[in-house]
């Protein structure tokens, strides 16, 4: 039986220089694939996407989420860059997961329409229930049909990509999960990678942004356990190992 290598995992990050969430969001993003922090690899999207035959050095590609970049205020830095890049990410099917700030990153890309809608804002738990499409998908279909998620957004997509399939919607976000059909490209408006515990430290980590004015009180009552959607990530590892050695 031949010896498998190590999945190797790129994961892009608009983080600030100093910022901890840099370090906490690795090892968020690797414990939930089960993997060691030395599988993944950080990308600094503040300096641009990847470039040349980066990703041959990967098996998979995961973009997280951001705490002072918004889509509607354009001010990430080569945003136009990274939007052509996810691009060519998906005209290529390289296997891709996708949260949060890179949900909507790659909702852009693929010409779909993200707004910004603080009245909807999800900051804390929120109960997720599949499509029919969700209850199909290979990935997503082993989950309950409603369950709970880690979030924090103020902005949403308000228009899917023409082609992508709508997984997931809740209350307040028709559209919480998408797939690029026949592609292990998948994303997430929502958290797979934290636990209740990561949102609660993740809270207080962008007071600033996300709990102005919110006691430590009512944010430990925003938050829920979400065993469920914290299986996403292992199983999209799984799905790419079973490929990989199909």
């Amino acid at each position: 039986m031949p010896i498998l290598e190590p999945m190797r995992f790129l994961l892009l990050q608009a983080r600030n220089p100093g910022d901890p969430v840099r370090e906490e969001e690795m090892r968020q993003f690797a414990a939930r694939l089960e993997l060691p922090a030395s599988a993944l690899t950080p990308w600094d999207l503040l300096q641009g996407p990847p470039k040349g035959p980066v990703l041959e050095d990967y098996d998979a590609l995961l973009i997280g989420g951001s705490g002072e970049y918004d889509l509607s205020k354009q001010n990430l830095p080569h945003l136009g860059e990274t939007l052509a890049f996810l691009q060519q990410v998906v005209e290529g099917g390289f296997p891709t997961f996708a949260s949060c700030f890179g949900f909507q990153l790659l909702v852009a890309a693929l010409g779909g329409e993200v707004i910004r809608d603080e009245e909807n804002a999800e900051l804390g738990a929120a109960r997720v229930c599949l499509t029919e499409a969700g209850k199909k998908d290979e990935l997503f279909g082993a989950l309950p049909d409603c369950f709970w998620v880690q979030a924090g957004h103020k902005e949403r997509a308000s228009r899917m990509p023409a082609g992508a399939l709508n997984l997931a919607y809740s209350e307040k976000a028709p559209y919480q999960a998408l797939r690029v059909p026949g592609k292990p490209i998948w994303a997430t408006q929502f958290h797979p990678e934290l636990t209740e515990e990561d949102t609660y430290l993740r809270f207080k980590r962008y007071a600033a942004v996300y709990a102005p004015g919110l006691s430590d009180e009512a944010i430990r009552a925003r938050l829920k356990p979400s065993p469920e959607a914290n299986t996403l990530l292992r199983r999209f590892r799984a799905i790419l190992a079973a490929k990989k050695t199909a």
